[in-house]
């Protein structure tokens, strides 16, 4: 910079310096504040800014306006769900019967299962949820037992005999049917006696051709089954065999044993049979091991011809022949518990029975097998098909 040039702009300075500062303009400072909050974002933003102000000065000043009411504070955490639902053996076995009989208490022992819609437009949940189906009147009740001339004094209780008329409590004690000339499917709902609740929603929700069959071991078991038979269910007692893995697979202090042959059915089989009165038949309880032992299955099945009562399998001994009569069921409804599979295996039975001309099923009396069946069982006649009960089913060697 040159010297002429420094010396001008010192002058400017120094001119500037020794004048008075310019005057502020407080209306044109008022204007452009104004029109910068007329601005629509910024009015919405100073307002709720202004809200804030005037609630934390209102606090602040007050005072928390609750702080005076009375206040509670709630755990809203579930505990986990550890009891298990007990499988169809344990129920049957002695030593877990007070487990099956809380069976039900627990609404969440089932797990959660999806709603299912059933044929007559009902639906069916696996929460445990209680039985909802409708109770039916008692209008074709069977005659009480024991009936006459079909049974004799034994070492634990009256036994079936056959009458010196022929007449036997195969026979007898079943529920008359006659076909329509429709396809027959048949049920069979057992492990009942243990559970007074779902035993007596059995008797009284499920129509009188479902058969039911109930644990020997069971309390008052007489009275179970007359109060079956004035409902029309013909019924059936459940043998205990020995199954694979016996003894920690226990079915009871009666389960037949493969190894006793004879002489362990001759000693157990009149305890069984003579716990009541009433049944045309017995099924097995397990026994799959039992079955293998031609001795002692065998000597059982000859037992029962004697007696004249039916034997109905679950599917494990199949074309084994024997007993007054016979049959076999062909599918097992509920061996995964929920209403989505039970109601797979009840469609199967119908398949089947309209393929063949009958078909025959067993279950177990869980609240959610009752439920689902009494719903399936109510649409039966308007999908074509006829409910029979079991006894329709047998036949007698040689026929």
């Amino acid at each position: 910079m040159s010297e002429s040039s420094f010396a001008k702009r010192q002058s400017r300075l120094a001119a500037r310096a020794g004048s008075p500062p310019p005057r502020l303009d407080l209306r044109a400072v008022r204007q452009r504040i104004v029109a910068f909050f007329r601005k629509p974002p910024v009015a919405v933003a100073s307002a709720g800014l202004l809200v804030l102000l005037s609630a934390g000065l209102f606090i602040a000043v007050l005072g928390d306006p609750r702080a005076g009411l009375p206040s509670a504070r709630v755990d809203l955490k579930r505990e986990a769900v550890t009891e298990r639902v007990p499988t169809g053996m344990e129920a049957f076995s002695m030593g877990v019967e007070d487990a099956w009989l809380t069976l039900g208490a627990d609404p969440e022992a089932f797990g959660t299962e999806a709603v299912i819609t059933l044929p007559d437009g009902a639906s069916v949940s696996g929460s445990g949820e209680g039985i909802t189906a409708p109770r039916i009147a008692a209008t074709s009740p069977l005659p009480r037992a024991p009936i006459e001339g079909l049974s004799r004094p034994g070492p634990a209780g009256p036994l079936p005999i056959i009458a010196t008329d022929g007449r036997t409590p195969a026979e007898a004690y079943a529920r008359p049917f006659r076909p329509n000339g429709k396809p027959r499917v048949a049920l069979i709902v057992g492990g009942l006696g243990l559970n007074a609740t779902t035993t007596r929603a059995a008797i009284e929700r499920l129509p009188p051709e479902i058969t039911l069959s109930f644990v020997p071991y069971a309390d008052d078991l007489q009275a179970w089954i007359d109060l079956a038979r004035a409902h029309g269910h013909e019924v059936m007692i459940e043998i205990p065999m020995e199954p694979t893995g016996y003894p920690d697979n226990d079915p009871g202090p009666y389960t037949l044993l493969a190894d006793g042959g004879a002489e362990d059915v001759g000693s157990k089989l009149p305890w069984l049979l003579g716990r009541a009165t009433g049944y045309f038949g017995v099924t097995n309880y397990l026994g799959d091991r039992f079955m293998t032992s031609d001795a002692a299955f065998g000597a059982m099945l000859g037992t029962l011809r004697t007696h004249g009562l039916a034997f109905i399998d679950d599917g494990q001994a199949r074309r084994r022949p024997g007993a007054w009569s016979r049959a076999t069921a062909d599918r097992v409804i509920d061996e995964t518990q929920t209403p989505v599979a039970i109601m797979g295996q009840l469609n199967a039975i119908e398949a089947m029975a309209k393929q063949r001309g009958d078909a025959l099923g067993t279950g177990f009396s869980y609240p959610v097998t009752v439920e689902a069946v009494a719903r399936w069982a109510a649409g039966l006649d308007a999908r074509g098909l006829q409910l029979a009960p079991a006894s329709a089913m047998t036949r007698r060697p040689g026929r």
